[in-house]
């Protein structure tokens, strides 16, 4: 396109520009040269450092132009005030000599271009220019909002489907255990009364017949005790019938009898009632670190601690273990922690884990009551 001769004047022309300038005349000439050049400016004229500051404020411009050397201060301190500012505003320099050296240490404080006014015949195209760029700077920040906001939003969508399926995967887990613990249960007690009143009835000179029903019965009683087993760890009876806090009381003995670690339980708040969800989620919580101590971290001790602080409810447990890694608390393949840092999201709580070689690790879950 020519720019000389436009063939039409269009709106996205139109340009505002607050120019910085003591001479009429350099801005008359700068100004018939944009609108030769097919530009339609508006301008205002400001010289003192007063008059550009509060123009700064209306912020009715598109565009600054500044002369390099005011009569008591320079375009570079008009420059800094504008940063203040705007960051995203053009700044160029028009300016009658401005040596090398000058240029390009203004060009590193931040200016879009300098134009000398011997050449002004090139300021169209450096506004053109300075416009096009802020408007790509515009359309790529609008952009990197719009797809934050949507990986925001994909985010927040994942965690609420997270959500939903751990609730549907409680609840499925609280009706199996049930099922387990009362059909499965019963129909095993029921088969050794009948067993037990069958063996009640043979000649007690047929010992093998006796022998067999024995070792039958002490398999129902083992089958019984692994359906009791499964039933627990798919649902503890004792969340659901005397709550989280006595869950954990409850945890804490079975994890020291199956593992033979030391393991101390402290509770703080016990007069504090959890929802369900919450309930759940930091028990679960719970599981996971005692997990992850069983398989890494060789400790001798642990220790258990429930407190609160203002409004949230706070989850310590310590080892004296080898200690986690720094890099593998940040590790995206360590699945268990990431579970972890989830429920805890879900809940709107946080999990930190910190560990110290040979000194052990300790993991702080803090949740709002």
């Amino acid at each position: 396109m020519n720019l000389a001769q436009p063939t039409r004047r269009r709106a996205r022309d139109s340009v505002r520009i607050l120019w910085l300038e003591d001479n009429p005349d350099d801005v008359e000439l700068g100004m018939a040269i944009l609108r030769k050049a097919g530009l339609r400016p508006s301008c205002q004229v400001v010289e003192s450092q007063n008059a550009f500051a509060e123009k700064l404020r209306s912020k009715a411009f598109d565009i600054v132009l500044a002369d390099f050397q005011l009569p008591s201060w320079t375009g570079v301190d008009a420059l800094e005030l504008l940063r203040k500012s705007d960051p995203e505003i053009p700044f160029i320099m028009v300016t009658g000599t401005l040596p090398e050296s000058t240029a390009i240490r203004c060009i590193e404080q931040g200016i879009t271009d300098y134009v000398l006014k011997e050449g002004l015949a090139r300021l169209p195209v450096s506004v053109r220019l300075a416009l096009v760029n802020k408007a790509l700077r515009e359309k790529n920040a609008r952009a990197e909002k719009a797809l934050r906001e949507a990986e925001i939003q994909s985010r927040d969508q994942l965690r609420r489907l997270a959500a939903h399926i751990e609730r549907v995967r409680e609840g499925e887990r609280k009706r199996i255990a049930r099922e387990v613990h009362d059909v499965l249960g019963q129909a095993l007690t029921g088969l050794k009364m009948d067993l037990a009143w069958v063996a009640s009835r043979l000649n007690s000179g047929d010992r093998k017949l006796l022998r067999r029903a024995r070792a039958m019965s002490r398999l129902i009683d083992s089958t019984v005790q692994t359906v009791r087993k499964i039933a627990t760890e798919l649902r503890p009876g004792i969340l659901d019938q005397l709550g989280l806090f006595a869950a954990i009381e409850w945890q804490v003995e079975q994890f020291e009898a199956q593992t033979g670690i030391r393991c101390s339980c402290s509770i703080d708040c016990p007069e504090w009632k959890l929802d369900n969800t919450s309930s759940i989620g930091l028990f679960r919580i719970l599981q996971e670190i005692l997990t992850n101590v069983i398989r890494h971290a060789k400790a001798t001790e642990v220790k258990v601690a429930v407190g609160a602080s203002k409004e949230k409810l706070l989850l310590e447990v310590r080892d004296d273990g080898c200690g986690i890694d720094p890099r593998q608390v940040v590790n995206p393949k360590s699945l268990g922690i990431l579970g972890m840092r989830e429920r805890a999201h879900i809940l709107g709580g946080e999990i930190t884990i910190q560990g110290e070689q040979c000194r052990g690790t300790k993991v702080l879950v803090t949740i709002p009551i």
